[in-house]
């Protein structure tokens, strides 16, 4: 077997495929790994991890959505002759305090902080597409976006971004161990600027509303979310309002030499794709 594979976990999501996609491009040997790969990986089953590390040197890993799975996993991964780890995180995540929101992902970051391996933290804004290939899609289709967002700011980041950054760190390493990389995108848009952008690119009628945490909880949950899920990311917003995120960070120009995309090109992108047609 190979010993300079790179895993890639949750390969079949948002940013996985896109960094499974690049480390391709670079001629980087890749183990995707995911529930629905070829390469099964599931964080509840701790008994297929050893199979998955076999032959691993450098691994990128998005955190299961409850605390505490990254410790063993890391565990496993010295064990195993692992070097290297990147980890998705969020941004700004030492700065979240006492908030219910995104203790699986400091429960990450205390498991691969803590390890005695090369590690790097990349902790991105809210992404751009979280507007057509996740929570905010439907909405926009349907032509109203309604979120417990107003008039603090959002530095969203393209996945692009984020993943030519996981990509260079991973093969680049040399000056990225031990470093958090705050990223961001170049400005900080409100939801309801964001949501017009949209609409402007698509030429559809698309608005945004305002609604309270509480009232957005009761939406998702209505839709069929668990509540302790639908508050979970309500928290989000919670946190967001704070305005403790709303700056803009310099990770990506750090990492790749060159500013973010912005968010008017994502939205063009995606028009054009088609994305939010009814």
């Amino acid at each position: 077997m190979r010993n300079d594979n790179t895993l890639v976990l949750g390969a079949t999501g948002k940013s996985g495929r896109r960094v499974a996609a690049r480390l391709r491009l670079r001629g980087t040997p890749v183990r995707a790994a995911s529930r629905s790969s070829s390469t099964g990986f599931d964080w509840a089953d701790l008994d297929g991890w050893d199979a998955v590390l076999a032959g691993v040197t450098a691994a990128y890993v998005v955190a299961p959505t409850v605390p505490g799975p990254v410790h063993g996993f890391v565990a496993r991964a010295e064990a195993a002759g692992v070097r290297r780890l990147v980890l998705l995180s969020g941004r700004g995540a030492d700065t979240w305090g006492d908030s219910a929101f995104g203790l699986d992902m400091r429960s990450a970051e205390d498991a691969v902080r803590g390890s005695a391996l090369d590690w790097t933290v990349l902790r991105p804004s809210n992404f751009d597409q979280n507007f057509d290939e996740d929570l905010f899609h439907a909405p926009l289709v349907a032509g109203e976006l309604a979120l417990p967002a107003g008039a603090v700011p959002e530095p969203f980041i393209d996945l692009e971004d984020v993943a030519d950054v996981a990509a260079a760190v991973l093969t680049e390493p040399d000056g990225h161990a031990g470093k958090v990389y705050e990223l961001s995108g170049p400005r900080a848009l409100t939801f309801a600027e964001a949501t017009e952008l949209i609409s402007r690119a698509s030429g559809l009628p698309i608005t945004y509303k305002q609604v309270s945490p509480a009232e957005y909880t009761a939406a998702l949950v209505e839709q069929g979310w668990a509540e302790a899920d639908a508050h979970h990311v309500a928290e989000m917003f919670v946190l967001m309002e704070s305005g403790i995120i709303a700056e803009t960070a310099d990770g990506v120009a750090t990492v790749l030499g060159r500013e973010p995309r912005t968010f008017e090109d994502y939205a063009v992108r995606a028009a054009a794709a088609g994305a939010w047609q009814r």
